[in-house]
């Protein structure tokens, strides 16, 4: 019996031992899966620290975002909310629709309820309720205002013109019927108001930026032998947009010649379609582009130190919307990663069967590499384009220099 204890006893030991064994060897491998895993992110990120970097430093601030919000913060404006109140049609207006919703329904609510607590002091004073136990021949203010609850219903009826007919006002009481006059008046205008504040942002423009669609990229390549900044523009809707304008604004830090340092100093950039830049016909998506010159902000910038710049191009669209005659503005941005040298964009227009022109959007933002050869050269700027015809133009006489001489030769032997 002892001899069966022992040998259950070493039996359950060696169980513990060879388990204790299988969980170590569990516990090394997994181990050195996760060292394995560990250092090969290691390794990946070591070989994609360049592509980590790159990405890092693309992440720029902006003025403007892609979707033409601003991103400017006003901070520190002694009398904040004084000024702000004194413009309150535009306080108003702007507000969130949140916000909006919730002072359209309170202003009817709070007036309704106000003026009910007014009405409800009226009957308390004059003995109309129910609680103070008026006698037989009593004639009350308001006809069947009894209690709070009445006294609310009383205006709200008032206000709203409903006139159920069962709660009235009597002669009785010259006070109350200054103050029927003075709720008419006053909630009046505040319905006015918060309705025309309604109905003004409704009507506003601003959803109409939604539907007007700029390149994610804009490209600089060479057009009728000029050096240009382009971008595509397109209107999303049938209704077209009047009396377009697009111009750029040039936003970089600047040393003036005292030393003083101007944060986001604005030069302007002139935009054109084809051979003009008055009212283009948005009714297909266009090209505009800006010429590099000696006048542009961009003629000290080249192919190679463009990406380390530090600027932003704000691009803004002034137009006149067809269908309400309101103007509107539509603005986006672009950073130097957003500007792509030496491509240009793809054709997006076809003839269909049907004889319509079709505007194939899949094409909007794409791009190619330029076939000019111009762009050969890995540090082309304004100034280089001349150079680079020049280079040209003598490499043409040279090889007709050559071949002129090759048939002299021939036509002597």
């Amino acid at each position: 019996m002892k001899l069966q204890t022992i040998f259950h006893r070493s039996s359950g030991a060696s169980s513990l031992i060879r388990l204790f064994r299988v969980f170590s060897a569990f516990h090394s491998n997994v181990c050195s899966y996760l060292a394995g895993m560990f250092t090969r992110s290691l390794l990946c990120k070591m070989e994609n620290s360049e592509n980590i970097s790159m990405i890092s430093h693309s992440i720029r601030r902006r003025v403007v975002s892609k979707n033409g919000h601003n991103n400017v913060k006003i901070d520190q404006v002694d009398g904040w909310a004084f000024l702000y109140l004194q413009d309150l049609w535009t306080t108003v207006i702007d507000m969130k629709w949140r916000y909006k919703l919730t002072l359209f329904t309170a202003t009817f609510v709070m007036t309704w309820f106000l003026f009910g607590i007014l009405w409800y002091a009226i009957a308390f004073v004059h003995g109309d309720l129910e609680l103070l136990h008026p006698p037989a021949n009593h004639t009350p203010c308001v006809v069947n205002i009894e209690t709070l609850t009445g006294a609310f219903l009383f205006s709200l009826e008032s206000q709203t013109t409903i006139g159920y007919g069962f709660r009235c006002i009597t002669e009785e009481c010259p006070f109350a019927i200054i103050l029927l006059i003075t709720q008419l008046v006053i909630t009046t205008l505040a319905e006015i108001f918060v309705t025309g504040t309604f109905l003004a942002k409704i009507a506003r423009p601003k959803k109409r930026s939604e539907t007007i669609r700029f390149s994610y990229h804009a490209a600089v390549a060479i057009r009728d032998n000029k050096l240009c900044l382009m971008l595509r523009v397109a209107n999303m809707r049938k209704s077209l947009l009047l009396q377009c304008q697009l111009s750029g604004k040039f936003l970089h830090n600047h040393i003036t010649e005292e030393g003083e340092i101007i944060k986001l100093r604005q030069e302007h950039m002139e935009f054109q379609v084809d051979t003009g830049s008055v009212s283009p016909f948005l009714i297909f998506p266009l090209t505009f582009y800006h010429i590099i010159d000696e006048k542009s902000p961009l003629n000290r910038h080249t192919s190679a130190n463009l990406r380390n710049k530090d600027f932003e191009l704000v691009v803004i669209l002034n137009a006149t919307v067809e269908s309400t005659g309101a103007a509107c503005q539509i603005r986006t941005s672009y950073v130097p990663e957003e500007i792509l040298w030496g491509y240009e964009f793809m054709p997006l227009m076809s003839l269909s069967p049907g004889g319509k022109y079709l505007v194939d959007f899949s094409f909007f933002d794409k791009l190619r590499k330029s076939s000019n050869p111009y762009f050969a050269s890995n540090v082309l700027g304004y100034g280089d384009i001349d150079k680079l015809k020049l280079e040209e133009q003598y490499r043409e006489d040279e090889q007709n220099n050559l071949i002129s001489r090759i048939q002299t030769v021939h036509s002597n032997v």
